[in-house]
């Protein structure tokens, strides 16, 4: 495991030489330390990042010859899958099959960008017609510049690769802040950059505070550039820095996300598509589809299965065979999410399931999936994301009741639909106010299609094409293609 920054194509002890203990959510020990950067790392690397753009090679290399660094690195990724998998359940907590399945996903994002830089070798500009016949304009992509890429927790290695892979395709040099609660995989990247070949300076990672490193790098003048996964707070202060210097940003942010399940839908297949949707990845995702809305004729039978099975969930080590839902990531959340449940009950929600720490899990930051029925609407728990696996259900009367409760929030990253008539499942997924819909499942996330949300839920959008568009920059080329003078101040 590493523990120093990567700046400039080497690892390197901080400046402060001051260190980051890592804990094993599985049992609140620490059991490594990393680098606690701070603004002179960051200076060091967005300098690095910088000079590798301006003067360095990558910007000016081929989509053919980055693909090739891209698919590479890929393809490391590939060979350690194990390995890297492991990592992640030990400083994430996260089930193993889980963690394989992240870090799978991670490689082929990167050779899903390498296919999409060859694709930009062919983008020679495309024609704009004009109304002035004496001239002929095209507009051509290029990189945008120095990115800086802030990630979450969650996801480690999987968020990482959702803005470097895309970065690096379009030719930008990239400054990565991983979250300081799970640094582990995001430092391994710079292995990985190097086996690859990837320039000294295209990629850099400084691990550290979110005031220490996250706010330096926000403000640095060196960066173009700011891709931000976390939280609206966070994201809310990040958009009003870059726009002291008018600085590209994306943003990917909260949510709380709702299933409606209508009545025609299959019990069973219901019941999974729910405790996929909040209790995958322990809770612990910004699209989890935490607001379950019941047709009333279906929702005492469907909530009985659903306690009946959320009662079976095996809780445990990630690395335990069959465990389904591992440890919080961190005491801190922990505790935010405890504060939450009991909240919920304070406002006169019934918890119907769970909200306990499980018997004999004394030691780590275990937690019993948690469902709660009765939540009023005005309620704290049905409003705001908790993070966690706890899962608030209503019941809905039509259509219409169904489309309004859905919508009835500040966020709007993702939200799903389930029913045996499809022409009804589509006409609510096109009423959804969510950048990310899905019918008949809740979840599946795909590298080729779009991510991102509406209202608080973001700015922009990560993967697919979109991915790579965050990226570029559109520049227009215009050329006056005529012999005859232009004659406006100079007359014949």
């Amino acid at each position: 495991m590493q523990h120093m920054q990567f700046i400039n194509g080497e690892y390197i002890p901080s400046a402060s030489g001051k260190k980051i203990d890592v804990i094993d959510p599985s049992n609140g020990r620490v059991y490594h330390q990393v680098s606690a950067g701070n603004a002179e790392d960051i200076d060091k690397a967005v300098k690095a990042a910088r000079a590798a753009f301006d003067d360095g090679p990558w910007p000016k290399m081929s989509g053919r010859e980055r693909a090739a660094i891209l698919r590479k690195m890929g393809d490391i990724i590939n060979e350690r899958v194990n390995e890297l998998a492991e990592l992640e359940v030990q400083n994430n907590g996260k089930p193993l099959p889980e963690a394989v399945w992240d870090i799978e996903d991670t490689a082929g994002c990167f050779h899903f960008y390498a296919d999409l830089a060859e694709e930009l070798d062919q983008d020679e500009g495309k024609n704009v017609p004009l109304s002035e016949p004496r001239f002929y304009s095209i507009a051509v992509r290029e990189p945008v510049g120095v990115a800086g890429a802030i990630i979450p927790w969650n996801f480690p290695m999987l968020m990482a690769a959702w803005k470097v892979a895309p970065a690096l395709a379009a030719g930008c040099s990239v400054v990565l802040k991983p979250s300081e609660v799970t640094p582990i995989t995001a430092l391994e990247y710079g292995v990985i950059a190097q086996e690859a070949g990837l320039p000294k300076g295209v990629l850099n990672i400084v691990t550290g505070l979110g005031p220490d490193a996250g706010q330096p790098l926000t403000d640095h003048p060196g960066v173009d550039k700011l891709a931000f996964t976390g939280s609206v707070p966070t994201g809310s202060k990040i958009m009003a820095a870059a726009a002291r210097d008018i600085k590209v940003v994306s943003l990917e942010l909260g949510g709380k996300s709702p299933l409606v399940i209508f009545e025609d839908t299959d019990i069973e297949a219901a019941v999974e598509w729910i405790m996929f949707g909040i209790f995958w990845n322990k809770g612990e995702v910004c699209s989890a589809t935490s607001r379950v809305l019941i047709a009333r004729s279906i929702y005492d039978k469907v909530l009985a299965r659903l306690i009946e099975e959320a009662q079976k969930i095996k809780i445990g080590h990630g690395m335990e065979k069959d465990v389904l839902l591992g440890p919080i990531v961190n005491k801190s959340q922990f505790e935010k999410i405890k504060a939450a449940i009991a909240r919920g009950v304070e406002e006169g929600a019934t918890l119907a399931s769970g909200g306990r720490t499980p018997d004999g899990f004394e030691e780590g930051y275990y937690l019993e999936p948690t469902i709660f029925t009765d939540v009023p609407l005005d309620s704290w728990i049905w409003k705001e994301e908790i993070f966690g696996p706890v899962v608030c259900v209503r019941p809905f009367d039509g259509e219409e009741d169904a489309i309004r409760q859905a919508n009835d929030s500040k966020y709007g990253l993702a939200a799903a639909v389930m029913s045996a008539d499809l022409e009804r499942a589509n006409r609510v997924a096109r009423a959804f106010r969510a950048g990310i819909v899905w019918v008949n499942c809740s979840q599946p996330t795909f590298t080729e299609a779009p991510w991102g949300g509406y209202k608080q839920s973001g700015i922009g959008r990560e993967l697919g094409e979109w991915g790579l568009n965050n990226y570029l920059e559109t520049k227009q080329i215009t050329t006056f293609n005529d012999t005859s003078p232009w004659g406006w101040f100079l007359k014949e």
